[in-house]
């Protein structure tokens, strides 16, 4: 963890009522604010054009939100986003997987134990699995 981490406890209902009022505050200068000023920009320039209708807060927010994101789209330092299925893990590497899980078991006794009782619950399964077997089939020498 970081030395310089600061942590930010919320007690009772004033903690409560004070970190809802910081989360307003950030939405409204973040968000509503320059939505205000952009639909009071596309107002004005509706007033010297005749055919562009005027627009309330919310289409002032979303005008800011298409802005911001056309921004965030078009700067210098691209965001990618790659998008495909993913990949099989091939036979070698599914071994060197396993490989490491079995070397970190023997450091860990907890993990031990618990490989070791998964082993012999479906020793007992196995078992279980055969003697059901084995009672079904009917006998060919009583007949």
């Amino acid at each position: 963890m970081k030395k310089n981490t600061n942590i930010i406890q919320i007690r009772g209902i004033r903690g409560l009522i004070v970190a809802m009022g910081v989360v307003c505050c950030l939405i409204a200068g973040f968000v509503v604010f320059p939505g205000w000023v952009c639909m009071n920009l596309w107002n004005i320039s509706s007033k010297f054009f005749s055919n562009i209708p005027t627009i309330g807060i919310i289409q002032g927010i979303l005008l800011w939100g298409i802005i911001y994101l056309t921004y965030k789209t078009l700067r210098k330092d691209k965001l990618v986003v790659c998008i495909k299925s993913p990949q099989g893990l091939s036979e070698d590497e599914l071994k060197d997987i396993f490989a490491d899980i079995k070397k970190q078991s023997k450091e860990d006794l907890v993990l031990q134990a618990m490989i070791k009782a998964k082993e012999s619950e479906l020793k007992i399964k196995a078992l279980d699995m055969e003697n059901k077997e084995t009672e079904q089939q009917p006998d060919s020498t009583n007949v």
